[in-house]
């Protein structure tokens, strides 16, 4: 049985990851600052654990990271959903928000993969690691100078952590969603304007869903991904297109 970490599990992507992963038989610990949103998802899911984190403290990922071991002897798989967003320009952005949006994104997402990792080493298990990065990693959008930033770090923090674990058999990936339906994205959702707008830059012409993610992280992470690492998948319609 495949024991997977997923950060972010109380609402959705990353709970949609974490019910697809259960269905695919795997027994899931649902992470989260939301601590009642992790209970809930873990209350419908067949042997899921929840558990309170902030992926800025790196000691309570190290403590979490620790118990799922003594507890369920091995972590297999890593998914790091857990994300912050901030409007703003590079001119009226102030320093502590755009530090919050990158100590969220980049840094917590490096302290889960590093703690993760380490066990996988110690252990010589292997694993997969997914982070979740999002079109903004390659494609910038106005207002988005903390996000798109963070999402960019994101992804070369997935490469670079592609090539350095590779030897110990651990893979390494990064998804890019687009737009989706999940509550960091419920403003645009309900601005008619904005999703007009939206619509003529998706050649599907349609939202995804949060488990449209799911499916591709679960790939990544499955022996069918075997020989994938340090690659980046866009989930987002065909928006990177152009068309």
């Amino acid at each position: 049985m495949t024991i997977a970490l997923v950060t972010g599990a109380g609402s959705g992507i990353g709970r949609a990851v974490a019910q697809v992963l259960t269905n695919r038989g795997a027994q899931v610990v649902c992470a989260d600052l939301d601590e009642e949103g992790a209970r809930a998802t873990a209350s419908e899911l067949k042997g899921a654990r929840s558990a309170l984190l902030d992926v800025a403290n790196e000691e309570m990922i190290d403590d979490l990271v620790a118990q799922t071991v003594r507890d369920l002897g091995v972590i297999d798989a890593v998914v790091t959903c857990a994300g912050a967003n901030a409007k703003g320009t590079p001119t009226n952005m102030d320093v502590a928000t755009f530090e919050r949006v990158m100590t969220v994104n980049v840094t917590g997402s490096f302290l889960v993969a590093r703690s993760a990792a380490r066990g996988m080493i110690e252990r010589n298990t292997g694993g997969s690691i997914v982070l979740i990065g999002s079109i903004n990693s390659v494609h910038a959008l106005s207002g988005q100078v903390a996000y798109a930033t963070s999402k960019g770090a994101v992804l070369m923090l997935g490469k670079v952590l592609a090539v350095e674990l590779a030897q110990h058999e651990i893979r390494v990936n990064v998804v890019g969603p687009g737009l989706t339906r999940t509550p960091m994205s419920a403003g645009m959702l309900a601005d008619e304007e904005k999703m007009r707008w939206a619509m003529e830059r998706i050649p599907m012409k349609k939202v995804a869903d949060p488990s449209d993610i799911a499916e591709v992280v679960c790939f990544l992470l499955s022996d069918a991904a075997r020989h994938v690492t340090g690659t980046f998948i866009p989930v987002d319609g065909g928006w990177l297109t152009g068309a």
